[in-house]
């Protein structure tokens, strides 16, 4: 377990008496992303009474903040089956709240693992409109059915009022399920997002080792290994670490503790839920395959993505996956603007050699530019209609 030992056995009582909307986001990216949504939504609809189970931006941003589902984010087969009781104390205890307080809707943001199985319950119980209830039930960042179990559209559908998508490819995906979708843009180009990271050629290198614990704990030893190498040969070389929460940089800290070579070339930079907060300057990127690696790519900075797991998570995952790229850019564009290098082979040797390429080949940086391109034109928000305009027409 993380910075949380045990799940609480009730949410707080709802101050308000009513809630128009109950937002859910259990990860560091869908916490920011919610956030920006419910901030322009509240702008129009400032009447709307709010809850949300989230992270720092939600609390920041609702009403009423019942919950850090962000604080326990784990990810891999094997860390949730032993975080298992946490789960299931926590899913009690938010179904126990909405079915008490009866929100008019309820936009889980991504984090199918819980909120899938949560909409299911609400359906099930008779709670939401899907059921025979009163509760609308909305999702906002699709579950990618596009990588792996595609039928989960079908439950989606039986289950769901409707899903707003940030990717235009997922249109398709939902064609055939009745459901109503809509494409509205990605928040890395909404009109409020400050994209403030830009390439600059004598700047830091990024290490971007993710949002999750367990996550950081294996992918920063080989981001800073291939950095180590890379500096090397470079010495006046520098890096930045960002982190997303006190969890992860009690991880990042201790990572560290072990190279202290390094100790005056990496600087620690705090990101708890804001992108344009990292150094708004690099000059190349090594990342793990998370919502960042994304940001990292709209704004034409060369790089690569590391994947590391534990064995029998990436077995099974390459079982069931049905894709041929892990991170977002190269799914989108497919083609590698970021090359992956996953299990053993992300050693130290390889990403040193990125780095090298990243920093020292123009080409590679024209390359990289020009794909950039191609996924802004891939993903600019729709003029009609924006996030908070689709959740907006559901309250």
């Amino acid at each position: 377990m993380n910075d949380v030992a045990f799940a609480p056995k009730e949410l707080p009582v709802l101050k308000d008496g009513c809630v128009d909307l109950l937002i859910l986001a259990g990860e560091h990216s869908g916490d920011e992303h919610a956030a920006r949504v419910l901030r322009e939504l509240l702008g129009k609809r400032p009447d709307l009474h709010v809850c949300a189970l989230g992270g720092r931006e939600l609390a920041g941003t609702s009403g009423q903040f019942l919950h850090d589902l962000t604080a326990t984010s784990v990810v891999g087969f094997v860390e949730v089956l032993k975080n298992y009781g946490y789960f299931r104390a926590l899913f009690a205890a938010t179904l126990a709240w909405i079915e008490k307080y009866q929100p008019s809707a309820v936009c889980f943001v991504d984090y199918p693992g819980f909120n899938m199985r949560l909409s299911a319950e609400l359906r099930k119980r008779g709670l939401s409109r899907k059921g025979g209830g009163k509760i609308q039930t909305l999702y906002y960042i699709s579950p990618q059915i596009w990588a792996w179990k595609p039928r989960r559209r079908f439950t989606m559908a039986q289950d769901l009022d409707g899903i707003g998508l940030i990717f235009p490819f997922e249109l398709a995906c939902y064609a055939d399920t009745g459901l109503p979708a809509e494409f509205v843009g990605h928040p890395f180009l909404s009109a409020d997002h400050d994209a403030s990271i830009e390439y600059a050629g004598d700047a830091p290198v990024l290490l971007l080792p993710g949002s999750r614990v367990q996550t950081v704990e294996r992918i920063l030893p080989l981001l800073l290994a291939g950095f180590a190498l890379y500096r090397d040969k470079h010495p006046l070389a520098n890096a930045v670490v960002v982190y997303p929460s006190t969890a992860v940089l009690a991880v990042v800290q201790r990572v560290l503790a072990r190279w202290q070579q390094l100790a005056l070339a990496i600087h620690l930079q705090a990101n708890f839920g804001n992108s344009a907060a990292i150094c708004t300057k690099v000059s190349a990127v090594l990342t793990s395959s998370g919502t960042m690696s994304l940001h990292c790519a709209l704004a034409g900075i060369p790089g690569a993505v590391v994947y590391k797991t534990d064995t029998l998570t990436y077995w099974l995952g390459r079982l069931l996956a049905r894709v041929e790229f892990i991170g977002m850019a190269n799914l989108l564009l497919k083609e590698p603007l970021y090359p992956e290098f996953i299990q053993g082979a992300a050693t130290p040797e390889a990403l040193a050699a990125e780095l090298g390429s990243c920093l020292h080949d123009p080409l590679r940086l024209e390359h990289t530019r020009m794909l950039a391109g191609k996924l802004h034109g891939l993903l600019a928000q729709p003029a009609q209609s924006t996030a908070a305009d689709w959740l907006a027409r559901y309250l």
